[in-house]
């Protein structure tokens, strides 16, 4: 199965008007070559400034998340954001001719249609996922917004949202995988309480805004006066400003019951796209806004970077336990020994190698068109590797052998194909006790983990 880095077949462009600043604007998203990420590009300033799409160049998250490089900058980039990051794209370039994405209907719809019909194409890299290897919590007390997010196999959201509105209430929406974002997620619109509307029209902050952009909620009585302002302001007859069924203004119909809570989620998607690189994790957030967003994908970013280079191994260093040693200590032969050289051993951890190539005999028939090592071998390669850790630390290991006693908790991150050094991380859980061991078992490759698990082993005396 493929899993490369994704670009557009062709580029495609959309017109509108920007919803704070309300200047028309045209953006033109281009096909971008390989670890290029997103990035913006102002080609209506002077040298064509680029603002790259990343957490460090987020300069304000009032009303929507804008990226700033020098004098150029960029705002409401989430929806578009998401767009790309929904349908699984790594590499664009994105030209404007103004300092902001077009609203649109304040979702990400139109933006998906457009790149739907331009097409996607795989490109030869594969993907850099940011993989979560432990819990990583946020908490927010002054905004009342908590997030966390759990190792998963997907890229997974679920979110709650309280206004605590008579209108709203409480909401919660999820996202199983990226496969669900185009149907059930890019459609959802942006929404704003009336009241809050007229707040913002009176501050000059949505000089593009237009009732038919965002879902319109109304939760209090308007006075006559401020219900002119509004129908004067958006060129709408005031009979639209009233409110039907559960105070949505009569201008629009959700989508779906909880269209505020997945347009919440949109956001998020949008803004953790800034990350840099695609993300295997369940992301739980409750009353999120772009702000927090910001300030927990800094923190997710961080955490993972720094577990992930704290857990790397150069396979190149020099054996301190041989291929030849190896047999010394393990009774495995070929095809069935599986670990190279050990080139760290401590009293209750040790790190081997495996150097996986095409002639390795299961790739025969696992698979001969798309060679991929059996998870199973992976596991059965950490275990010798957990037998080397045993075993010299006994007198005479040629008359012992290890046996499995237990599998438990394993998962499966990354393939492991021809090519790769397999990374074999090994750690006692507790001391070794009546011949019994728990380990901890991490697999990497580079620095991303393939396999992680726990194997429990017996030490057993050889007979005769």
């Amino acid at each position: 199965m493929s899993d490369k880095q994704k670009t557009l077949k062709t580029s495609f462009s959309i017109k509108g008007v920007g919803l704070h600043t309300g200047s028309p604007v045209e953006i033109t998203v281009h096909p971008a070559d390989e670890n290029h990420g997103f990035a913006f590009r102002r080609i209506d300033m002077d040298g064509s400034p680029v603002i790259p799409a990343r957490l460090e160049n987020v300069f304000s998250t009032q009303r929507g998340t804008s990226l700033k490089v020098g004098v150029a900058e960029v705002h409401t980039t989430e929806h578009l954001l998401a767009a790309l990051f929904g349908l699984k794209i790594d590499n664009a370039l994105i030209d404007l001719t103004g300092p902001e994405i077009p609203i649109m209907d304040g979702s990400s719809k139109y933006f998906v249609e457009a790149i739907e019909k331009v097409g996607i194409v795989d490109q030869d890299a594969d993907k850099d996922y940011l993989i979560l290897g432990d819990n990583i919590k946020f908490e927010n007390t002054e905004k009342n917004v908590e997030m966390l997010a759990v190792p998963d196999q997907e890229f997974r959201i679920t979110v709650m949202v309280d206004y605590h509105s008579p209108l709203l209430g409480t909401q919660h929406a999820s996202m199983y995988n990226l496969g669900e974002y185009k149907e059930q997620i890019s459609r959802c619109r942006t929404f704003v309480f009336l009241r809050e509307l007229l707040n913002l029209v009176n501050a000059g902050l949505i000089k593009g805004g237009d009732v038919d952009n965002a879902i319109v909620m109304c939760d209090t009585d308007l006075a006559e006066s401020e219900k002119d302002i509004l129908s004067s302001t958006f060129n709408r007859d005031k009979s639209e400003l009233e409110t039907v069924g559960i105070g949505i203004l009569n201008n629009v119909k959700l989508q779906f019951e909880n269209e505020p809570a997945r347009h919440k989620l949109l956001d998020i998607i949008g803004d953790l796209a800034l990350i840099g690189r695609p993300i295997k994790g369940h992301i739980l957030a409750a009353r999120p806004g772009h702000q927090t967003n910001v300030e927990f994908g800094k923190i997710l970013r961080d955490s993972i970077v720094k577990a992930q280079k704290e857990k790397a191994y150069d396979p190149t260093r020099p054996a301190i336990i041989d291929t030849k040693q190896i047999t010394n200590l393990l009774p495995h032969r070929y095809p069935f020994l599986l670990i190279d050289k050990v080139i760290e051993l401590g009293d209750n951890h040790v790190v081997g190698v495996k150097n996986v190539t095409r002639n390795e005999e299961f790739f025969n028939g696992h698979f001969p068109d798309e060679p991929v090592m059996p998870g199973v071998l992976i596991v059965e390669a950490l275990a010798q590797t957990g037998g080397i850790l045993v075993l010299s630390s006994v007198e005479q290991p040629e008359l012992y052998s290890t046996y499995f006693a237990k599998i438990d908790k394993v998962k499966f991150k990354r393939m492991v194909v021809p090519g790769d050094s397999l990374i074999l991380k090994m750690e006692l859980i507790a001391p070794i006790r009546r011949g019994m061991c728990v380990m901890k078992a991490t697999a990497f490759v580079g620095n991303q983990i393939a396999c992680e698990g726990e194997l429990m082993a017996q030490i057993v005396k050889n007979r005769g």
